[in-house]
């Protein structure tokens, strides 16, 4: 048996999206900046993706920009609007659990002259909204604060920090990176004084390699890429007409039933960690239940480094993460389990667990009586 537990990192399509994008990029290829009908064509897709994914968002059209994906989306918030509003001060906000998108973007930004202000988290991975308070000086120009964190699943207070920040002063520009949290939760930009947001594509069964960049049509936001002048010169460069359409037909089936989506996905999570605190020696780390994201589960195997588990359990057939996909590659110790306070010895030993809507009980079944069958082996073997 397999099973399928990685989904933070990356999901698989539906069905309806892959046959969308094999009949556009073997029947209707064209260059939507191309005059001819094969162009026109092209170009009706990328305004069809516009309208479905404004409407989930409650936005204008002309306030999504598609982008590679979650990473240059936040690199062109963060950079864009740095560069746009330094003269009216260089001071940034931001967490200390951040995706590595937006924390090594912020320490480019410092080496260009801006300062940073890292705000803690507590024990759960939330950060405290008086500490936001605090933090916000006349110079500040952005706050980049994410919806859904994609170790712990801890969910950020963003609607209080959105009215936070903007009774302090109407002009600081409000970035959520909500990679995790778009596709999980309603997410209305404008009700929650959101000025960008962005998402990735590959996360809610789309294709990778895509993404959009809600931008405020106020927004004052410099391009990071220059060439052709497509998407009003904010974006230069050809149109991915497969992967937005295939985005957009995404946002549109995962957002059709949004609520059972996420319901289903906090039973399967309740189940799992219920089977995970029969075992001994084992943390769950973030927010319990409903509190935290329907999708991920972060849990500490005292005793058993996380990537010996991971191999053991890839040798059964089950796929899970030891951490961030995007820096699995890399030793590293977690920013945010080492900000929440995590146990040192625990660090290390941390494996999430991350689910769909494609995922199933039984799945579950089968992953929580192998974690029974080898933790204890791999425990008495790494303490000997």
């Amino acid at each position: 048996m397999e099973a399928y537990l990685d989904n933070s990192a990356t999901t698989r399509v539906y069905d309806d999206v892959a046959a969308l994008m094999t009949k556009i990029m073997t029947e209707d290829y064209g260059n939507p900046s191309s005059m001819h009908f094969k162009g026109i064509e092209a170009e009706k897709y990328v305004k069809d993706a516009r309208t479905i994914i404004a409407k989930t968002l409650k936005c204008k059209e002309k306030e999504i920009l598609f982008t590679s994906g979650g990473t240059e989306s936040d690199n062109m918030a963060l950079i864009g609007c740095a560069m746009a509003g330094k003269r009216k001060g260089m001071h940034l906000i931001t967490t200390a659990v951040e995706h590595p998108a937006i924390l090594q973007t912020m320490q480019y930004l410092e080496k260009q002259g801006f300062t940073v202000t890292y705000l803690p988290v507590n024990k759960e991975g939330i950060l405290s909204i008086e500490d936001l308070k605090q933090a916000l000086t006349k110079k500040t120009i952005l706050v980049s604060i994410m919806h859904t964190n994609n170790e712990v699943g801890a969910i950020q207070p963003i609607e209080e920090a959105g009215k936070v920040i903007k009774d302090f002063d109407p002009t600081i520009l409000f970035h959520v990176d909500a990679v995790q949290g778009y596709g999980k939760n309603a997410i209305y930009p404008k009700k929650m004084n959101i000025d960008l947001l962005s998402v990735s594509g590959h996360k809610l069964h789309g294709p990778k390699g895509v993404g959009f960049l809600y931008v405020g049509e106020k927004v004052k936001i410099s391009p990071i890429l220059f060439g052709g002048g497509q998407q009003g010169g904010l974006r230069s460069g050809t149109e991915n007409v497969p992967g937005i359409a295939g985005l957009a037909r995404a946002c549109e089936e995962i957002y059709e039933d949004l609520n059972g989506n996420r319901e289903k996905l906090y039973a399967l999570k309740e189940k799992l960690c219920a089977g995970l605190q029969q075992m001994e020696e084992v943390t769950i780390n973030g927010p319990k239940g409903k509190e935290g994201a329907p999708h991920i589960i972060s849990a500490s195997f005292r005793g058993v480094r996380s990537e010996v588990l991971l191999h053991a359990l890839e040798d059964k057939g089950i796929c899970v993460s030891a951490g961030s996909a995007c820096a699995t590659n890399r030793p590293h110790v977690s920013d945010t389990l080492t900000a929440m306070q995590v146990d040192k010895e625990l660090l290390d030993s941390t494996i999430r667990f991350s689910l769909s809507e494609f995922t199933t009980a039984e799945e579950l079944d089968y992953t929580l009586q192998t974690l029974y069958d080898v933790v204890p082996v791999l425990r008495k073997y790494m303490r000997h």
